[in-house]
C-alpha cells in the first residue's frame, strides 16, 4: 500500500477578494513540483465566491469537471445552451471534450457559495461536449458511501468519461465502512469535507487529502460525525 498525506494547511492558497479558494494540486499561481494530480485527478479546488460574483465566460478541453456545491446556490451556462443553478446535493459534470466556454457565478447576491471544483483528465479524448447533474439527499449519504459519479454507461450518479467513481457519505460517529477498490489498478483519493475520519490507519481532520494506491480494501471510521468524498480512479501517469 501507497498513501500520500495532504494535510488542509499544506494546500495552495489564493484570496482575491471576491474569490478565496484553496489548491490541493497545483493550480494557476500554486505549483508544487511533487503535487501536479494524483492519478487521472488534476485539480482538487476548495472554492468560495462572495454574493453576486463569479467566473466569467472561459474555455476548457478535454477534462471532466465536477463541481460539488457545499453551501449556497452556484449558476452554471456554457455554450453548449445548458443554463442551470447547483446546489448543495446536486452534483454537477462537465465533459469538455472538443471545446466548450463555460461560466459560473454565485446565483445569490447575499451570501456566499462554496464548492468543489474537480478536473480529471478523461478517458477518450475530443468527445462531444455534454453536461450532466443529479440531486442527492442527506439520506442517500447517511452512514454510507452512496456512488454520486460513475464511468459512461453506469446509472449511479452522473456519468464521467472515465474508469472513475466518485462517492460521498455522511457519516455518524463511530461508523465503520469497508470500502472496495472499484477497479484493479485503480487508486482512492480521499478528502474530508468535515469531522475527522481514520482510514488504513491514517487520521484525517477537516479539509485533509489522502491519496491511497497499490492496495484493494480500505477501512473507515467516522471519529465524529464526519463528511468524507472518496475518488476511486486510474493510476495511469498523467506527468
Amino acid at each position: 500500500m501507497k498513501t500520500i498525506l495532504h494535510k488542509a494547511l499544506t494546500r495552495g492558497h489564493a484570496s482575491h477578494g471576491w474569490l478565496d479558494s484553496w489548491h490541493t494540486f497545483s493550480f494557476a499561481g500554486y505549483h508544487d513540483p511533487t503535487r501536479v494530480h494524483f492519478g487521472v485527478l488534476r485539480v482538487l479546488n476548495d472554492d468560495t465566491v462572495t454574493g453576486g460574483m463569479g467566473f466569467g465566460k472561459h474555455p476548457h478541453d478535454n477534462m471532466e469537471i465536477i463541481s460539488i456545491p457545499l453551501e449556497g446556490d452556484l449558476e452554471h451556462g456554457d455554450s453548449t445552451g445548458t443554463k442551470a443553478v447547483i446546489r448543495q446535493g446536486d452534483v454537477q459534470i462537465m465533459s469538455a471534450g472538443t471545446g466548450i466556454v463555460h461560466s459560473e457565478k454565485n446565483a445569490n447576491a447575499d451570501r456566499p457559495v462554496k464548492f468543489l471544483q474537480i478536473w480529471v483528465f478523461p478517458k477518450e479524448e475530443n468527445v462531444t461536449p455534454r453536461y450532466d447533474q443529479k440531486s442527492f439527499s442527506e439520506a442517500d449519504l447517511h452512514n454510507q458511501l452512496r456512488v454520486v459519479v460513475s464511468p459512461m454507461g453506469e446509472s449511479d450518479g452522473v456519468n464521467i468519461n472515465q474508469d472513475a467513481w466518485f462517492s460521498l457519505g455522511k457519516l455518524d460517529a463511530g461508523t465503520s465502512l469497508e470500502y472496495q477498490v472499484r477497479r484493479n489498478g485503480n487508486g482512492v483519493y480521499a478528502f474530508l469535507l468535515e469531522g475527522d475520519v481514520t482510514i488504513n490507519d491514517v487520521v484525517l481532520s477537516r479539509r485533509d487529502g489522502l491519496g491511497i494506491s497499490d492496495v484493494s480494501t480500505l477501512a473507515l471510521k467516522a471519529d465524529t460525525d464526519a463528511r468524507l468524498l472518496l475518488m476511486d480512479i486510474p493510476m495511469i501517469d498523467q506527468s
